[in-house]
């Protein structure tokens, strides 16, 4: 079992990672008996793990229910959320009330959301199914759900009261879903930890083959850097923007495509790509470098080039809504090396059209 602490003083919480939580006394531990709690899941995951929490919530003396939504981003929605708010108050939770995302991402950000506004503020813990939400989305407290003029728009810092991840849930996972969660995995290397990236080269192959040990080392160092970024700022003034490595280009096409059309990952992938190559234009990533990141993502059966549906110009305006814009000047996260990053801004905006071009047409088959 592996455990990692996100430090935030009244807020702060373990993770726990291991194989066959769900059923353990990781989770009832949380609960007194009597206490009610609701779980939020979807349709695709209920069948595989939601009537296991249950029972072991119930035989805990735990008054559970339950709330099953449609499953995909384009769920993602002030309307679903409204649906979670509307089991609560049917089945009359009050504010000494859990709730519980069983999920990926998307149930993870509209759970916390739910919890953050229900009677102001709930408690919630996240038992997050995919590889992208074990590494990132379950922890540090980013909550919300999607406008269609931009992803995440809407939405609260709400974090946790603790995180409980079982491997077992990738095993079920489609190869495509894992895929995605890997351009995250990436990210962290190539922001923060170089001997992480390096041991990524390394054992791609092990994580693909979904091998135990390197998951776990894996998931947990994620978790580990993620914890040391939001600590230092948990609301995203400063240091955190660095996780948001190739996001404001991913979102740009998540957003322009229809929302679950690219998956996050993916987005995300081809989003690193542009902004590596980016960092390459302004003489900070070396070629060599630059092409260490495109290999392992290429590893990883993740794309490193855009939809072709879409042109330089198409992203720019979607960027210029990103969340990190401030005084309109858009601030992109930028690779400096291989372990480093800085968050730049008043970035010509005609390099950026050169490097998203670069990305389209020097690798399409």
């Amino acid at each position: 079992m592996e455990k990692v602490n996100v430090t935030l003083d009244e807020r702060s919480y373990l993770i726990t990672i291991a194989k066959g939580l769900f059923d353990s006394a990781v989770l009832t531990s949380l609960f007194k008996p009597k206490q009610r709690a609701m779980i939020v899941t979807n349709e695709t995951i209920a069948p595989l793990y939601l009537q296991q929490v249950s029972n072991a919530l119930k035989q805990y003396d735990i008054d559970v229910d339950q709330v099953i939504l449609a499953d995909g981003e384009k769920y993602k929605s002030l309307d679903t959320v409204n649906t979670i708010y509307s089991v609560l108050l049917k089945n009359h939770h009050g504010r000494d009330t859990t709730l519980i995302a069983l999920g990926g991402g998307v149930i993870g950000d509209m759970t916390g959301f739910a919890a953050a506004t229900y009677q102001r503020g709930v408690r919630f813990i996240q038992l997050p199914t995919t590889l992208l939400s074990q590494v990132d989305s379950s922890v540090g407290g980013k909550t919300g759900v999607n406008h269609h003029l931009g992803k995440n728009m809407i939405g609260a810092f709400y974090q946790p009261a603790s995180v409980i991840i079982d491997i077992n849930c990738l095993k079920t996972l489609p190869k495509k879903e894992f895929c995605s969660g890997l351009a995250e995995v990436i990210k962290y290397g190539i922001i923060l930890d170089e001997v992480f990236f390096c041991w990524l080269e390394q054992n791609i192959g092990k994580l693909m083959a979904l091998e135990t040990d390197a998951l776990a080392y894996c998931i947990r160092r994620c978790c580990e850097l993620k914890a040391l970024i939001v600590a230092k700022d948990e609301h995203e003034h400063d240091a955190r923007a660095l996780l948001n490595l190739g996001h404001t280009f991913g979102h740009a096409i998540e957003t322009k495509m229809g929302y679950g059309n690219w998956l996050h990952g993916e987005a995300v992938a081809a989003g690193i790509v542009m902004a590596a190559e980016l960092s390459r234009l302004l003489g900070k990533l070396t070629t060599n470098e630059f092409e260490r990141i495109k290999r392992l993502l290429q590893c990883a059966n993740l794309p490193i080039i855009g939809p072709k549906e879409m042109n330089p110009n198409d992203y720019l305006p979607y960027m210029l809504r990103d969340k990190k814009v401030l005084n309109g000047q858009l601030r992109l996260i930028i690779p400096t090396t291989i372990g480093k990053s800085v968050v730049k801004s008043t970035i010509n905006h005609d390099i950026i059209l050169t490097a998203i071009e670069n990305c389209m047409s020097k690798w399409r088959i």
